[in-house]
């Protein structure tokens, strides 16, 4: 199989990655309530911290990253960084879109971090500090991600990575479009904080 050839299987393999709802079954297996009533109803780490149980919100977080990193490296190895940025667009498409969930999946940001990760780590450090200063002062962790997301592609831009922030930049408004109902709710200033049960 030639490498182009491969592309379409990276994006399934990235695909099948990210759609495993690691969120959904931690908490299924820690006997908690379902995570799609609570909150935002959404499977990522942020909802899952509104159980309070801190550990599996932090698996959650660990594993949902991973999926996305795993499934660039190993598309990475078999066909090179065309395929891997691929298989990162896949398992961010699996995570927000999972076929086994109805298409109801996560927001997205352990993934956008686990991808920047596999393709340029030093991308992934600036998200995560740009996240952690707007979390520190706002409390927000949704406007803390859009912030590090709408920031990160610029960031790739600026030191030549075109190919890096071109795919970003498709990554950053479908993690936008996951915080649509975010985005209203930080306007109308209803948005919960940081720790706080919604």
């Amino acid at each position: 199989m030639g490498l182009e050839a491969f592309l379409p299987v990276a994006f399934v393999i990235g695909y099948l990655l990210g759609s495993i709802p690691f969120g959904l079954v931690l908490t299924k297996l820690a006997g908690t309530q379902d995570i799609r009533s609570i909150g935002s109803g959404s499977i990522g780490a942020t909802n899952v911290l509104r159980t309070g149980r801190k550990s599996l919100a932090a698996a959650t977080l660990l594993f949902d990253a991973l999926k996305g990193t795993v499934a660039v490296l190993i598309a990475g190895y078999i066909a090179g960084p065309d395929a891997a940025m691929v298989a990162g667009l896949g398992a961010f498409l699996g995570h927000l879109f999972p076929v086994w969930l109805k298409f109801r999946g996560g927001k997205g940001v352990a993934v956008y971090i686990g991808v920047l990760l596999g393709l340029f780590w030093p991308g992934m450090v600036v998200f995560c500090l740009l996240w952690l200063a707007t979390a520190f002062t706002t409390r927000y962790s949704s406007l803390s991600a859009l912030v590090a997301a709408f920031i990160t592609p610029i960031f790739l831009w600026w030191f030549g990575h075109l190919a890096l922030a071109a795919l970003f930049a498709v990554l950053t408004l479908l993690l936008f479009y996951a915080h649509r109902e975010n985005i209203k709710r930080l306007q109308a200033g209803k948005e919960s904080r940081i720790g706080e049960k919604a």
